[in-house]
């Protein structure tokens, strides 16, 4: 019997169509794609055009990606362009590493 997988709920924060923006959104689109195949959802909020989105969660600045689920609650503010620290930043390595262990 196969244990569910987990369902990743992020929100990438960014800025119009900025450089740093378009980066963050393509890197993370990369990581997401190899690395959590199906199993995530991922909400593009432009400060811009909603301010009151970014307010209300305390968004300084841009990009910033959000890992809303599973908890805790996970921020890293840049253009995403390390992959590692992104995948440690946001405790999804590690996850994924724990749940590679095998019972002996």
């Amino acid at each position: 019997m196969n244990p569910l997988k987990k369902t990743y709920i992020l929100k990438l924060y960014v800025a119009g169509n900025t450089p740093n923006s378009v980066r963050a959104l393509k890197m993370l689109k990369n990581i997401l794609e190899e690395e959590f195949q199906g199993i995530y959802a991922l909400k593009v909020i432009d400060v811009l055009q909603n301010p009151q989105l970014a307010e209300e969660d305390k968004i300084l600045a841009t990009p910033t990606l959000s890992k809303i689920l599973p908890p805790p609650v996970r921020k890293i503010i840049g253009d995403l362009s390390d992959r590692e620290r992104v995948l440690i930043g946001l405790d999804l390595l590690y996850d994924e590493l724990r749940e590679d262990e095998v019972d002996f």
